[in-house]
């Protein structure tokens, strides 16, 4: 059985609710990401922040970056799944709240992250091909 961990991309990083956009943005140059979990004061999954979401979020919206906040950008209820879990059981996940990346939690603690890039890496050409048309037919819907 193959697991969420077993395909995910180790040394994913919080970015605390309280750590400006701007942090946010360094962390991702830094890390060569182009998203972070946000944690609140109890490293405890709150959101995630991507790079589009500092740009039309934030910028586009004139806003200063300087000011704004991880945690004032976190949207909705962050998902995730359990480093023993299934791949199967991340592609449904994904497909399911059509969200491109998904953190990995172990024992209550970040230990990766999964992005298409690691799909690609890992599932066969019939499973990403069932996962992609899921996840992207339905977004041009809305």
């Amino acid at each position: 059985m193959t697991t969420a961990g077993d395909i995910m991309h180790h040394g994913a990083q919080w970015i605390p609710a309280h750590e400006t956009l701007n942090r946010a943005a360094e962390m991702m140059r830094e890390l060569n990401v182009g998203a972070l979990p946000i944690s609140d004061e109890n490293e405890r999954l709150c959101g995630i922040l991507t790079d589009r979401d500092i740009v039309v979020g934030c910028v586009a919206m004139g806003h200063d970056p300087a000011k704004v906040t991880a945690g004032e950008m976190a949207q909705g209820t962050p998902r995730w799944i359990d480093a023993n879990a299934d791949v199967s059981e991340v592609l449904e996940e994904m497909k399911d709240h059509q969200i491109r990346r998904l953190p990995v939690i172990e024992n209550k603690r970040l230990v990766g992250m999964i992005s298409e890039a690691d799909l690609a890496q890992h599932l066969t050409d019939d499973q990403i091909a069932a996962w992609a048309e899921s996840v992207y037919a339905k977004s041009t819907m809305r």
